[in-house]
């Protein structure tokens, strides 16, 4: 339990602020803009690069590119699942004219049901996820390159 509750204490803050973002759009009716989703990848990668960092830090020397990598996508499964959860929510009980209004960007008339919408929103947090994490590990491994002799 001990080595999971970095990863879920920061999947849950990374959550928390990807659905306070989501209801600042809301405020403003933004949230059916596409564009505006992009920041969440910069919301998710901020908090899978920190978490990573601190637990680098919290290992030392016993950090291995396997767990840095395990924290980082334990990290983003579980904000991806709680925020999908919300999104879910969202758009059933809160405001059920929402997926109409998000479709409108796109010509036509489409019938789309919230579990697949939801499902999408599951499978684009897990890429950024697996995306993000394989590129932060990149900074944090250690480096097997063997020293040139001047």
């Amino acid at each position: 339990m001990k080595k999971l509750s970095l990863p879920i204490r920061f999947g849950i803050a990374i959550s928390g602020s990807l659905i306070a973002y989501f209801l600042v759009l809301a405020l403003f009716g933004w949230h059916t803009n596409p564009v505006f989703s992009l920041f969440n990848g910069v919301i998710t990668g901020f908090g899978i690069y920190e978490a990573i960092k601190v637990y680098k830090l919290r290992e030392g020397s016993d950090f291995s590119y396997t767990n840095g990598f395990t924290v980082g996508i334990i990290v983003g499964f579980v904000a991806t699942l709680i925020f999908t959860i919300f999104f879910l929510f969202y758009a059933t009980e809160i405001k059920p004219d929402f997926l109409p209004e998000l479709l409108t960007i796109f010509s036509g008339n489409y019938q789309v049901s919230t579990g697949l919408v939801a499902f999408v929103v599951a499978i684009m947090g897990f890429a950024t996820t697996v995306v993000l994490t394989l590129s932060f590990m990149q900074l944090f491994k250690t480096s097997r390159n063997i020293p040139q002799n001047s």
